[in-house]
């Protein structure tokens, strides 16, 4: 059916994707919520605990070049029904599981099913609606799917404290195949798709000539080294840390984990703006500035103040929206045809930044554990073990900001000599 013949219907088509693109972000901040359970079922410490959540970014990382190549020789419809099912089926197998190797498993493949997520919005999109519209539906999508992050927070959380966790998993691994299967009754492709296909094909010499680019590499780098914020402490770690600080119940610390993802309403917007009045660059080098001295006053933070601790995360949810920018500024770095390999680049490590801070926060966990355990003989974690670890997090910041002021004043003498 042309898409002419019905104006609601692009919006039909679109409503699929989107809805896996908010659900996905329920399944990565799972394991925040449900630290204590699962270290407590699979007798786990900070580090492998650390491991277990790294392995989501891996399967999400290592399936962004290969579903960027899968949704241009297939269409939507059928990546979004396979990856939704997928991510439902490895969610009733981490839920029916006491093997640890069995849930890193299903992780990852939680993480290579979600991988679908921004890209078959994307792909939609570029489908179902005029060029010129899509930006703002790229950006209507992110507000919405970042619903998906607020509301997979305190909401979440209070479910799993009123039922068994088990049972809200196994909600959860229903939704994904029921989004899944609606996806493949409904969704389709517009009759120019093969049009569209043949002109954002994937070719082996876009990716040699993106793959070769130093000044990519030096940007995705600095882009991961600053994704802790997001990746490491939001996903993950945020939780059982607020809960440690401030004595919080968990649904009240996932309550203010999710003023990031409300900040991030606002900064893609804000950061756009201040990007065509000052420059790529240096919005992201002031974000990873910003973020690496938010972050150190929020793990210095006491005593507790509500209002306070919601401003300081609105505000690093703001500053974590550089990521917009770093695509960007990516695009400027390459000729119109590597865009599509470039952004499926980019997100790739990017997404890696999630593993780095998960592995190294739980291993810096494990080496100060000051050798406190639970009644049931877990390893109990006190307010400064945590902040040691999480202390990487601006670190790590400082130093993308910095090697991304490098990267700027490079891709300035890159124009000059073009």
């Amino acid at each position: 059916m042309p898409v002419q013949t019905n104006r609601y219907l692009p919006f039909l088509m679109w409503l699929f994707p989107l809805s896996f693109f908010c659900y996905q972000f329920v399944l990565r901040l799972w394991p925040g919520l449900m630290m204590h359970q699962m270290m407590e079922q699979f007798s786990l410490d900070a580090s492998h605990f650390g491991l277990f959540a790294a392995f989501y970014y891996y399967g999400y990382a290592g399936m962004q070049i290969p579903v960027a190549i899968l949704l241009d020789r297939f269409s939507a419809r059928y990546c979004v029904f396979a990856f939704a099912v997928l991510c439902g089926l490895a969610t009733l197998m981490f839920t029916y599981t006491d093997n640890f190797i069995i849930a890193v498993f299903s992780r990852f493949l939680i993480g290579a099913g979600s991988a679908i997520g921004f890209l078959g919005v994307s792909k939609v999109v570029s489908e179902w609606f005029a060029k010129d519209h899509y930006a703002r539906m790229i950006g209507f999508s992110f507000t919405i799917g970042l619903m998906g992050a607020i509301y997979g927070g305190k909401p979440v959380g209070l479910l799993i404290e009123t039922y068994r966790w088990q049972n809200v998993a196994l909600t959860l691994a229903v939704t994904s195949i029921m989004i899944g299967f609606g996806s493949y009754v409904v969704l389709r492709s517009p009759k120019n798709g093969e049009n569209i296909r043949s002109e954002s094909s994937f070719k082996m010499a876009n990716f040699s000539a993106v793959f070769s680019s130093r000044i990519l590499w030096m940007l995705a780098l600095s882009n991961m080294l600053m994704v802790g914020s997001l990746e490491g402490f939001a996903d993950v770690w945020g939780v059982p840390y607020l809960m440690t600080a401030y004595d919080l119940k968990k649904e009240d610390a996932a309550g203010l984990i999710s003023f990031v993802f409300i900040g991030m309403l606002f900064g893609g917007p804000m950061l756009a703006y201040l990007s065509k009045k000052i420059g790529n660059y240096r919005v992201i080098f002031g974000c990873g500035f910003g973020m690496a001295l938010a972050f150190t006053v929020l793990l210095l933070s006491q005593p507790f103040n509500g209002w306070y601790l919601s401003v300081l995360l609105f505000c690093v949810g703001l500053m974590c929206c550089y990521q917009v920018i770093i695509f960007s500024a990516g695009s400027e770095l390459v000729a119109p045809q590597y865009l599509g390999v470039t952004i499926a680049f980019l997100n790739c490590i990017n997404m890696l930044g999630g593993s780095f801070f998960h592995t190294a926060i739980g291993k810096i966990m494990d080496v100060f554990w000051t050798g406190l355990v639970t009644e049931e003989g877990l390893r109990q974690y006190t307010l400064t073990v945590y902040q040691t670890a999480l202390s990487i997090i601006p670190a790590s910041a400082l130093v993308g900001a910095f090697l991304v002021y490098w990267v700027g004043r490079c891709a300035g003498r890159h124009q000059d000599t073009h």
